[in-house]
């Protein structure tokens, strides 16, 4: 016996349009991510600069269109000098917040050359937390200058003539949380923030600057953080960053399928902060969302937790989830928030792209292999074009730990009017009672169902690996169609649904 979830869409209620930063990812130097997982020069598809080719044709295929690099806890004590230059020379350095080794193999002009294989767009954070204005200027410089200065020349020597016009810059990472290298408070956090950025708009007045929000929402100095450092920063900056995790927590099935619910309040929070130092200081400029790193992440497994003692290994098999279905279709569901949000969140970045909570996965000499979570977010990246719309939504709600009460469905959909193509995305977030979906698309026209994916599995804790890469997939919903400008069909608990329309070929 199911239940219906009812939604109304038409092409007017426009959110804004889909910016395809939302669809952007995170390479930091922790665990697999860059060693044995971007690069590895003895694997058997290597390239001549060391790139595994396989993990490049899956990072394409996932439709990434933005990377943040090099960290996370990481940047806050790199030296963006040492992965620069012969690598032959290039000192191996101890990596504090993740006690590991980095040999320095892999630096900005590594990165840069992998980005363009890629074809993503780079965003780059400076470390502000052992280091400051002067060393942000100089990385700055080095990428971005044209040569005639020392920087740009030594840029030019290591092989790489050309600026690389990086747009995109963090001031730092989480500088609220007591775990970073050089924690600073909010007041000397939004100085030091505001002066390297006021420096780096002197170098190049048309970058990007994101400041560091709170590093989740559950910090005690949320909210208070947002307001002291964009009072300070909100003339220099563009953005602020938002961070948070997903897990299942104690068997609170119910509160998980739920966390959407979150990152919705999330995002309304850090705007209604936003906007009162924007009312405050009377200014015209809105600052926008960074939304650069979020997923699922079970923090309290083994392999989160980093080497300790004496060893310090190089690339340590460190936060490889293995995610299931269940997961998967939470993790679409926060891609619908983040879409539904498109007014206010410029960008966002899946925390991290290979093997530390990825949705790529790869064995040291061997296979690539997807994750559930590759298929929502490559599906999403792909088919949400054109403008963001509003779904008015009406369901049965469910009661959980943390929420009280939730929706069993949430949904968003994009229209792109030119070529005459909706598409609606759809989660059931119910744990055992099937939906039926009924969506009124009478104010679109005349419409055809393209195609209808789900994924779902019987087994809401399965999952692909190595051996068996395909248990969770999307598949064809057969009962997805469409009568009289009705959308109709059945979903089944815990799925998440892609449907494609078109107006019909002439």
């Amino acid at each position: 016996m199911s239940s219906h979830v009812t939604l109304t869409l038409n092409p007017s209620f426009r959110v804004a349009p889909v910016r395809r930063r939302t669809f952007g990812a995170f390479v930091e130097h922790l665990g697999r991510c860059v060693y044995t997982g971007i690069h590895e020069p003895g694997h058997p598809t290597a390239d001549e600069d060391g790139f595994r080719t396989d993990v490049l044709e899956l990072t394409r295929e996932l439709g990434v269109s933005s990377v943040r690099y090099p960290g996370g806890n990481f940047v806050s004590g790199y030296k963006w000098e040492d992965g620069v230059g012969p690598v032959e020379d290039r000192p191996v350095r101890h990596d504090l917040a993740w006690h590991s080794s980095d040999p320095n193999t892999v630096g900005l002009d590594e990165f840069m050359t992998w980005a363009k294989k890629a074809g993503v767009e780079p965003m780059y954070a400076v470390n502000l937390g052992t280091r400051g204005m002067e060393e942000a200027l100089d990385v700055l410089q080095y990428a971005n200058a044209p040569q005639g200065i020392a920087l740009s020349d030594q840029r030019a020597a290591n092989g790489h003539p050309e600026p690389y016009g990086i747009s995109m810059w963090c001031l730092g990472n989480e500088m609220d949380g007591p775990w970073q290298a050089g924690h600073k408070t909010a007041e000397e956090y939004a100085r030091l923030a505001t002066e390297t950025a006021r420096l780096m708009r002197q170098e190049d007045p048309d970058l990007e600057l994101i400041v560091c929000g709170s590093s989740n929402s559950q910090m005690p100095t949320f909210g208070a953080w947002e307001n002291t450092v964009l009072t300070e920063a909100y003339d220099q900056v563009d953005m602020v960053s938002a961070h948070v995790y997903y897990s299942e927590k104690d068997g609170d099935r119910a509160s998980f399928l739920a966390s959407a619910d979150d990152m919705d309040h999330f995002i309304d929070s850090v705007v209604a902060t936003a906007d009162h130092v924007r009312a405050k200081l009377k200014r015209d400029k809105r600052i926008m969302i960074s939304f650069d790193e979020w997923n699922i992440w079970y923090q309290h497994r083994a392999e989160s937790r980093p080497p300790s003692g004496d060893d310090w290994p190089v690339a340590p098999v460190l936060l490889e989830d293995t995610y299931s279905a269940m997961d998967a279709v939470v993790f679409g569901n926060l891609l619908i928030s983040l879409l539904r949000h498109s007014d206010r969140v410029a960008s966002a970045s899946l925390a991290q792209l290979v093997n530390v909570i990825a949705p790529i996965m790869t064995e040291p000499g061997g296979s690539a292999w997807k994750q559930t979570t590759f298929h929502p977010f490559a599906l999403t990246s792909r088919y949400a074009v054109g403008e963001v719309l509003d779904v008015r939504l009406d369901a049965p709600s469910f009661e959980n730990q943390r929420f009280g009460s939730s929706s069993a469905a949430d949904a968003v959909a994009t229209w792109d009017d030119d070529a005459g193509t909706l598409a609606v995305f759809v989660v059931n977030r119910g744990a055992d009672t099937p939906l039926a979906l009924d969506a009124d698309l009478a104010s679109f026209g005349d419409l055809e169902v393209v195609e209808a994916l789900t994924l779902h599995h019987e087994d809401p804790y399965a999952t692909n690996t190595q051996a068996a890469p395909e248990t969770v997939v999307p598949a064809a919903n057969d009962s997805v169609r469409l009568e009289g400008g009705r959308l109709v069909g059945d979903l089944p608990a815990i799925s998440w649904t892609l449907v494609r329309l078109a107006r019909p070929a002439a």
